[in-house]
């Protein structure tokens, strides 16, 4: 069973950029969508970025242009470059397959953007 573990997170001033990783203990080769979703303070748990095995990417509204995913089949990782971030980018990020499986939610990483 693939184990997920997110890093990367941290506080960032507006306009500033984080990169997020997420390393899978398994092989991601054969889980044709990988995603990175996000659960604010307030909000529920929303997918904000997804990657085909193919390559092909997908963002939310509110974070493209400014988000790039990406994923490294070779090593097992998932990553997410985040740029011009906003206060409104703060949440916990995780990543999981598209659609979500149950137990590949891992713990995530915060993201605080704040002045």
């Amino acid at each position: 069973q693939v184990q997920l573990v997110e890093s990367g997170g941290g506080l960032v001033q507006p306009g500033g950029s984080l990169r997020l990783s997420c390393a899978a203990s398994g092989s991601i080769r054969s889980i044709d969508a990988m995603g990175w979703y996000r659960q604010g303070p307030k909000n529920q748990r929303e997918l904000v970025a997804s990657i085909t095995s193919g390559g092909s990417t997908n963002y939310a509204g509110s974070v493209k242009g400014r988000f790039t995913i990406s994923r490294d089949n070779g090593k097992n990782t998932v990553y997410l470059q985040m740029n011009s971030l906003k206060p409104e980018d703060t949440a916990v990020y995780y990543c999981n397959a598209k659609p979500p499986i149950w137990a590949y939610w891992g713990q995530g990483t915060q993201v605080t953007v704040s002045s």
